[in-house]
């Protein structure tokens, strides 16, 4: 019987690969209400991570075509950086995208099976996509991945859409639980939940980030102390965080960031913020380029550089941030 489990899986992985023919995806959409006249697709592919324009016609169509050898997550936003869809590719993919970008969960993508029970998954759990309080949504990702070992879609719930990381070794043992050719590592390299307690801490010379409103920035870590605050929606300390941030010395560059892939409460959040500094977006959350290097294993956390760039504190506590910044 183990023979023939993992035969099974071997098959899963195979259908996979077959998917992944020709040298690039292909995404056709057609959308209602899209606030302007282009929409917006990151993803982090053969190149790095891309993140591209794309125009739509008066009907709302529009096609793009990205190169990604290995599953990726692609993330389709509007022109204020509101989700509009999330969809897994790998080359030889063609998919496509229907519906009113305006409403919350009702586009829908097709094109390959781990989207199409990706789609399934929010439809039976729509309620929970939608709720402020994401301890629905993580509860029933926890018990899909825990009752599906060998499915794709527990690692790409467990990496796109799963934002609790307050216990680690819960996480850990989620993960660990999904049979290995259910869990590509191109999905799961950058999740680093060990941390870095028995390692230096990087240096870090800049940091590309989506800048809220715009397009990537490249933001300088040199030159001036900085510290990084990363959280995800809800953040139950963030108005106690802001305060004693804004206390900080005008020579300390503040950059706040968003660490997750889902940016619907985003915008409701930084526009009551008091806050003067400006707000960022990572993509991939824990994984996005230069973040990574941070050991990042829960949400709020918090990283401090000197003004060499020198990552100088990593870790959950403000006040030990606070600390580092005034030694």
């Amino acid at each position: 019987m183990k023979h023939l489990h993992y035969i099974t899986l071997f098959l899963i992985a195979a259908a996979l690969m077959s998917c992944g023919g020709g040298n690039s995806f292909k995404i056709d959409g057609e959308l209602v209400h899209v606030d302007g006249v282009a929409v917006r697709v990151v993803f982090n592919g053969d190149s790095g991570i891309v993140d591209q324009w794309v125009d739509v016609d008066k009907k709302g169509h529009f096609t793009f075509k990205g190169e990604a050898s290995q599953l990726t997550v692609v993330n389709l936003l509007d022109h204020s950086d509101k989700l509009i869809a999330n969809m897994v590719a790998v080359n030889g993919d063609h998919l496509k995208v229907k519906g009113d970008a305006s409403v919350a969960m009702s586009v829908k993508v097709k094109g390959n099976k781990v989207n199409e029970d990706w789609q399934l998954f929010r439809n039976e759990h729509a309620a929970f996509y939608t709720d402020p309080n994401p301890s629905r949504l993580n509860a029933a990702i926890e018990k899909y991945v825990r009752e599906n070992a060998t499915d794709v879609l527990s690692t790409v719930l467990l990496v796109a859409d799963y934002s609790d990381y307050s216990d680690i070794e819960k996480v850990e043992t989620l993960l660990n639980g999904i049979d290995l050719l259910a869990k590509p590592e191109s999905l799961t390299a950058g999740m680093n939940l060990k941390g870095r307690k028995n390692s230096s801490l990087p240096r870090l010379m800049t940091l590309t980030l989506v800048k809220h409103g715009g397009t990537f920035e490249e933001i300088k870590l040199t030159g001036k102390k900085s510290l990084i605050s990363m959280w995800v929606n809800p953040q139950q300390s963030r108005e106690t965080m802001i305060g004693k941030l804004q206390d900080l010395d005008k020579g300390v560059q503040v950059i706040d960031v968003l660490a997750e892939g889902d940016t619907l409460h985003w915008h409701q959040t930084i526009g009551v913020d008091p806050a003067q500094w400006k707000h960022y977006w990572a993509p991939g959350g824990p994984t996005e380029q230069g973040i990574q290097l941070l050991g990042v294993t829960s949400m709020p956390w918090y990283a401090v550089t000197d003004s060499t760039g020198l990552v100088v504190y990593s870790g959950t506590s403000l006040s030990s941030a606070l600390k580092a910044i005034t030694h």
